[in-house]
């Protein structure tokens, strides 16, 4: 089954963000937090820890630009979107030519 890239990114967009505002809403887990915080419960805290190497890969090296953009108080929610989705279109397509490639190797 071939999937093309478009298709690809769209699904890895939606479940990143889906990923984000579920670690943000239901584990009352900060954006910039990667690990458990203080404030969650005992539960909150293992699922944190246990999904923390995936929020590594999707949100560490935005870090410099999420507090580069919390420098003024009034940034609108639309550039963390975009800042967002454009660092994980780049990833979505990294990780699709991988897995093309190793499929590849295979046959």
């Amino acid at each position: 089954m071939k999937m093309s890239a478009i298709k690809f990114v769209l699904i890895f967009l939606v479940c990143a963000f889906a990923f984000l505002f579920g670690t943000t809403g239901l584990l009352d887990q900060p954006n910039e937090a990667l690990f458990g915080s203080a404030s969650q419960a005992g539960w909150q805290a293992v699922i944190s820890t246990i999904l923390s190497p995936v929020k590594i890969i999707l949100i560490g090296p935005m870090l410099p630009f999420i507090n580069f953009l919390k420098q003024d108080p009034d940034t609108p929610p639309p550039f963390f979107l975009v800042g967002f989705a454009i660092y994980w279109t780049i990833l979505a397509l990294v990780i699709r030519l991988l897995i093309s490639q190793t499929f590849h190797r295979v046959r």
